[in-house]
């Protein structure tokens, strides 16, 4: 299989264009220095992306109608909720989950 030279300008245009919106704000910001307030906004970013993933993946969406839970992903966060409490470890947090999910399916729970 070969690419035509436009497939090919189509690719290394979306890899340029990837690479610089991801290296041009840190080069960019490593010249200029942030006030508090922006640099304390962006502290919750992290959390902000974490939440927005994790309800994701607990509610199911049906167009027209309130969303229903997961169960079984429902389940499985509550053993990882726990394991990331106690330990602040995300390889914890992920191992317990998938352990978690594992046990779920297998007993086909939820």
């Amino acid at each position: 299989m070969s690419l035509t030279l436009t497939e090919l300008w189509v690719v290394l245009g979306c890899g340029a264009v990837t690479l610089l919106s991801r290296m041009l704000p840190f080069a960019l910001l490593k010249k200029f220095k942030l006030p508090a307030g922006v640099i304390d906004f962006l502290t919750f970013v992290p959390i902000a992306i974490m939440t927005a993933l994790c309800c994701q993946n607990l509610f199911v969406a049906h167009p027209g109608h309130w969303a229903t839970l997961n169960l079984a992903n429902c389940y499985a966060a509550i053993p990882a909720t726990l394991a990331g409490i106690l330990t602040k470890s995300l390889l914890a947090v992920v191992v317990v989950g998938i352990m978690a999910m594992a046990v779920l399916r297998y007993f086909q729970i939820g």
